[in-house]
């Protein structure tokens, strides 16, 4: 397999988006262009915040579908469009996962890609997102290279982050300074992100065990009060 040309970050943002859109409002899923550009501008879950035209996306579109990473829909009067990522890469849907939410995010530690991910796949621990990154960063050049990369660790910070290399070699030196300019009393944003999921996870299990609970009791002719 030939490695891949290195991705824009407009390029890599329409992919991710995509990925996500296909999980999350799967519905709507070929996304019209206008959902699609939507989805670029997010200002949630986005790193960075972009402001981009459909004419910026439809031109990276077109350089998308000559790599088969985007596939046009036909069949409708108003144009969709479908990732390509899995086939064209050859990893599991776990490793999509990771890829789509470090395109979207940018570089994150594997214990806040595992809470960012969860509603593209759910892992099983922090060690299996950990399996997943060492085997994307050790691909061989037969199968197209490296698609990730482990970054040295910041100063102050207790995990090393993780980033994709679809487009192409990382600035570890820029990434590092940009970190360090972090005041190190903060939480990060993925930290956050992550603990906001684990709320969402937490309630709507709880949600699910009340609703089981007065069905029993139902049935049994208990009174909760």
């Amino acid at each position: 397999m030939a490695a891949l040309r290195a991705l824009s970050l407009l390029e890599t943002r329409i992919v991710g988006v995509l990925v996500e859109k296909q999980h999350t409002v799967s519905d709507s899923y070929p996304l019209s262009l206008n959902t699609l550009v939507l989805g670029c501008n997010q200002k949630t879950a986005r790193e960075p915040v972009m402001n981009v035209s459909e004419a910026d996306v439809l031109a990276a579109i077109d350089d998308l579908k000559g790599l088969s990473l985007v596939i046009e829909v036909s069949g409708s009067r108003v144009s969709r469009y479908e990732h390509n990522l899995q086939r064209v890469l050859m990893v599991p849907s776990q490793s999509v996962a990771i890829l789509t939410l470090l395109m979207l995010r940018g570089p994150q530690t594997s214990a806040e890609l595992r809470a960012t991910t969860e509603r593209l796949h759910r892992f099983a621990d922090i060690s299996s997102v950990e399996a997943f990154l060492e085997e994307l960063a050790e691909r061989s050049a037969e199968k197209g290279g490296p698609l990730v990369i482990k970054l040295p660790r910041a100063a102050g910070a207790r995990e090393p982050r993780w980033a994709h290399l679809l487009s192409g070699p990382v600035d570890v030196s820029a990434l590092a300074a940009a970190s360090n300019a972090i005041p190190e009393d903060l939480v990060s944003a993925g930290e956050i992100a992550a603990l906001k999921a684990n709320q969402m996870r937490l309630h709507a299990e709880v949600a699910m065990l009340r609703a089981q609970l007065h069905r029993l009791a139902a049935e049994l002719g208990v009174d909760l009060g």
